[in-house]
């Protein structure tokens, strides 16, 4: 079976990887155009193009989904599956060429958190378990019937980098178990449920990240956990902006107003939120580096 896959980030290169350590015939790999990155402003390969011309894999790297040539080459590589995995929306045309369709990993527990930021959000949410799930792409995003699904625990302190990484390497076993099924005509599709109660997932912009002080200590506590390492909740200090990556929470009432702090100086800052204390562990002080909170406090008069 001919299998060209679409993926671009390092959650991706981890089910590219389980494809070709597996023996399947990967014979194309879709990934983004090169970027310039970084003070130099170098043009970047993505992570899993990187991967792909280390392996050998023939590379595409349309900057339109819809241009002709890409279409064309497309054709070319004469797939029976796609796989899809952390790319971008196709078109029609690209999703329904192979005969056995295209696929795609979602991390989460389809139909819960559609969209862009599923991890984030379940763990923004306080949710107890997350997942990953394989499905048949159609045309309204992460709606396809559901192929197989393998459901993961959240640990109470863990954050959206650590189930990021759980989630990359169960759902790159699970993808495997998926395309094995699809070669071998050994599976049953099941549509997905459509509910007003269900959960969804949103792309996160910086205004989300915000931290709000007002609200219950648990939430901020989750808000932090969600976003970190990446976009990282944040808040305000002396005016600059104060990165959030880990806290730990008290549920003491405070005796401070809602956004006001409390610290000796030297080991612990914490703030006050509507029904207890976060006291940061782990930050970044804008203009400086990623710091621990004795570190940050040994430069910083408060």
């Amino acid at each position: 079976m001919r299998v060209v896959f679409m993926g671009t980030p390092d959650f991706a290169v981890a089910s590219l990887n389980a494809l070709v350590e597996a023996g399947f015939n990967v014979v194309g790999v879709v990934t983004a155009a090169d970027k310039p990155a970084g003070r130099g402003q170098k043009l970047q390969e993505s992570a899993v193009k990187q991967y792909a011309v280390a392996k050998g894999l023939k590379v595409l790297q349309p900057l339109k989904l819809k241009d002709p040539e890409f279409i064309q080459e497309l054709k070319d590589l004469k797939a029976d599956l796609q796989v899809v995995v952390a790319f971008r929306m196709l078109p029609e045309m690209v999703w329904n060429m192979p005969a056995k369709g295209t696929i795609n990993l979602h991390a989460s527990l389809l139909p819960q958190y559609r969209g862009a930021a599923p991890i984030n959000h379940a763990i923004i949410n306080g949710e107890k378990e997350s997942g990953v799930t394989t499905f048949f792409l159609k045309h309204e995003i992460d709606t396809g019937d559901v192929i197989f699904s393998e459901r993961v625990a959240i640990g109470d302190d863990e954050t959206a980098g650590e189930l990021h990484d759980q989630l990359m390497n169960v759902g790159a076993g699970l993808l495997v178990k998926t395309v094995k099924a699809i070669e071998e005509g050994n599976y049953t599709e099941q549509a997905q449920i459509q509910s007003d109660s269900l959960k969804h997932a949103p792309k996160i912009f910086k205004e989300h990240c915000l931290i709000n002080w007002d609200q219950p200590a648990k939430t901020v506590y989750n808000l932090i956990r969600g976003l970190s390492p990446y976009p990282t909740a944040y808040t305000k200090l002396a005016e600059k902006t104060l990165k959030v990556f880990k806290a730990e929470l008290e549920n003491e009432i405070p005796d401070i107003e809602a956004g006001k702090f409390l610290s000796d100086g030297k080991t612990y800052l914490k703030f006050a939120a509507k029904d207890g204390y976060i006291k940061l562990t782990d930050l970044q002080y804008e203009g400086k580096k990623r710091m621990t909170v004795a570190e940050f406090l040994r430069g910083m008069r408060l």
